[in-house]
């Protein structure tokens, strides 16, 4: 709630893009990890976590409309790549259930489609990860042991991992 005039605020604003960057420049030695979560919207506020971050996951969950969204946010991000940040990219498969032969095909089609990285581990459709947020909990307070849970550790692993080749 207390960014939602930044858009109007950042108008006048010099290199307002890369604001964020500039900022978090200043502390990032401090940290291992800077984790950015942005809303589903791309705005100036989107742009700004895009231009500061090395690279960026983008969760889609395994449907025929998130394709379309999917289009539209990698525009986007290639956009920044080529005009503001050119080390930016990553997709996460989210929602996946191995029994829908839809999801084999989302996963299929943007495998063949996207030349991009496409993170390994997929995060299955889980009952646990969906109550989750119900409880005021993460997965990880909420039931640790389930298959959701672990799929988050391994995401986590993997992005780790890539933290280090960079």
């Amino acid at each position: 709630m207390n960014l939602a005039g930044a858009e109007i605020e950042f108008q006048e604003v010099e290199e307002k893009e890369r604001l964020l960057s500039i900022y978090l420049n200043q502390v990032r030695d401090t940290y291992d990890f800077i984790l950015i979560d942005c809303p589903p919207s791309l705005n100036i506020l989107t742009i700004n976590a895009l231009t500061a971050a090395d690279t960026v996951l983008v969760p889609i969950q395994c449907e025929y409309y998130a394709l379309e969204g999917l289009s539209q946010v990698l525009k986007t991000v290639d956009l920044v790549k080529c005009k503001l940040n050119p080390d930016l990219e990553g997709v996460v498969f989210t929602m996946y259930d191995a029994r829908t032969n839809l999801s084999i095909e989302v996963v299929e089609s943007v495998k063949s489609s996207l030349n991009r990285t496409i993170y390994k581990t997929i995060i299955p459709r889980n009952v646990r990860l969906a109550e989750a947020p119900s409880h005021g909990m993460s997965i990880n307070l909420y039931d640790s042991r389930s298959t959701g849970a672990e799929s988050y550790r391994l995401l986590a692993a993997e992005v780790m991992s890539r933290g280090e080749e960079l």
